[in-house]
């Protein structure tokens, strides 16, 4: 603000648009030897930290922050200066212009300046000081002051009384602005509920990816072993030469869904470290990504209340909070359009003083600036004044539409918060009976694993005994893969609801210890 040194400088400086992107940070505190090991929490740091689409959201509180500077422009002072010289010459009409003999032309010089503050405040009424002070130079030898000095002081004020009065009416576009930037951040963290969601679920990929390739590493073994017993049993003369196809072809597909999973797994990787900006980092991009939480999980610490969870959820969701905030905003509406569908009465005071000085042509005494400062503070010469200004809108249309526009968004905004309601406790149920189910089928899951185990062991041992033939227990092991997979399959379900719990009822942020700066 003037005059500090930093307005010419913030005024007048050149502007650039130039925006420097900064690296990605902490990424080498998680490299551990030739490999970047990353816990949960650790990964959802560097997400936080370094997550494009993260620091995008960020940026959305700038401009409702940028409507709060904004507002405050209603009562900033203003002060203005002004300087003009202007020189007139015209032909003498009269004997009255007071010319010598030797002249016929008239000529004068004015030159005017003035200087003004003025500011409008909370409660409404505005005022302003106005000094002015001019020179005037002629011809004629009629002016008593020639030159003429003079200088003025006026100070005016007006109080509105009835529309705009009140500091509460005047400050609602500033209140507006404070509550849509608490509606901004609502938003955001609804956003980032979302984005630490599917970043978190990135991670789970990973797992996910991961375990696969061991279950479908752990049939390849099981295939191959299973093929030696075979070529065994051939080369003794047990086995026909035509059974040792089934535990090839076994074994050629094992190997077919251990390549399918490596690269399934490199991808899921590279969605991994484009979470976490790792991919803008030649030198760390290229290392292997080890992830150190277990995919196990105890299922006791699964149990959910579903009323609490649903009154958690209506205590922390930003989408709720952002409705319910919405409201605010239409109260702020409904009273500015109030305000508009008032008369405009003001009162308006005035007091001025003025002030001469100069050259006195009939006693020839020298005078200046300094004579009409002194005559213009002396108040020897004042005037001053009030008046009474009414504008009384015998129909007004737009303010009458404005006002129903913001009882109808209020009607609107109201039934949002209901339905934001609804939908809360419908995403809480669902979660619940989602993760509810996760724990039933993860124990079944787990008991038909076993029951394939066995089965397989039983199968192998017939076989030994020569009472199987390989195709059964090539389908023993089938099963057994699949049974496998379906745990993993039902633990990273597991996991990803208990995500969906957390993310629902509005808790994941802090239950993963992140904070919103």
């Amino acid at each position: 603000s003037f005059p500090k040194p930093s307005y010419f400088r913030e005024t007048f400086s050149r502007s650039t648009a130039k925006v420097e992107l900064q690296d990605p940070v902490h990424l080498k505190d998680f490299v551990l030897g030739d490999r970047l090991e990353l816990s949960l929490k650790n990964y959802l740091a560097l997400v936080m930290a370094n997550n494009t689409d993260i620091q995008i959201q960020m940026l959305s509180l700038e401009i409702p922050q940028n409507a709060i500077t904004r507002a405050f422009s209603t009562w900033d002072p203003l002060a203005r200066a002004s300087f003009s010289a202007n020189r007139t010459v015209l032909p003498s009409t009269s004997t009255l212009d007071g010319l010598t003999a030797t002249t016929s032309t008239l000529s004068s010089l004015s030159q005017p300046a003035q200087f003004s503050y003025g500011q409008t405040l909370p409660s409404g009424a505005n005022y302003s000081v106005i000094y002015s002070a001019g020179k005037n130079s002629t011809a004629s030898r009629n002016a008593l002051y020639n030159p003429s000095l003079s200088s003025n002081l006026a100070i005016s004020a007006s109080q509105p009384l009835l529309k705009n009065r009140g500091s509460y009416v005047n400050r609602l576009g500033l209140m507006t602005a404070r509550s849509r930037l608490r509606m901004s951040e609502y938003n955001l963290r609804a956003q980032l509920l979302t984005m630490v969601n599917a970043a978190e679920n990135a991670y789970w990929d990973v797992v996910s990816a991961r375990e696969n390739l061991k279950v479908a590493e752990g049939a390849r073994a099981v295939s191959a072993e299973f093929l030696k017993l075979s070529e065994k049993q051939l080369e003794l003369g047990a086995l026909s030469p035509l059974d040792i196809y089934n535990p090839q072809q076994q074994l050629a597909n094992a190997e077919l869904v251990v390549s399918q999973a490596k690269f399934a797994l490199a991808q899921t990787e590279n969605a991994l470290r484009k979470q976490i900006s790792v991919d803008l980092d030649p030198a760390i991009r290229q290392l292997p990504i080890v992830l150190t939480e277990s995919v196990d999980i105890m299922t006791e610490s699964t149990a959910v209340d579903t009323e609490q969870a649903i009154a958690r959820a209506m205590a922390n969701r930003p989408d709720l909070k952002s409705a319910v905030q919405n409201l605010d905003v239409d109260e702020l509406a409904i009273a500015s359009a109030r305000n508009g569908l008032l008369p405009n009465l003001s009162l308006s005071l005035n007091y001025s003083a003025q002030g001469i000085g100069g050259n006195f042509l009939p006693t020839n005494s020298p005078g200046g600036l300094p004579d009409a400062i002194s005559q213009m503070f002396s108040f020897g010469y004042p005037g001053y004044g009030f008046g009474i200004n009414l504008i009384l809108p015998i129909k007004s249309h737009a303010a009458a539409a404005d006002m129903a526009d913001a009882v109808s968004n209020r009607k609107r905004d109201t039934l949002t918060v209901r339905t934001t309601q609804q939908g809360i406790r419908l995403d809480i149920l669902n979660a619940v009976v989602n993760l509810q189910g996760s724990v039933e089928q993860l124990k079944l899951a787990k008991l038909a694993r076993d029951f394939a185990q066995k089965n397989l062991d039983a199968e192998n041992k017939k076989y030994e005994l020569g009472t199987e033939i390989n195709q059964n227990v090539i389908l023993a092991q089938n099963a057994l893969v699949q049974a496998e997979s379906n745990v993993v399959v039902n633990q990273i379900g597991l996991r990803r609801n208990l995500l969906t719990v957390l993310t629902k009822t509005g808790e994941l942020l802090d239950e993963r210890g992140i904070v919103i700066q």
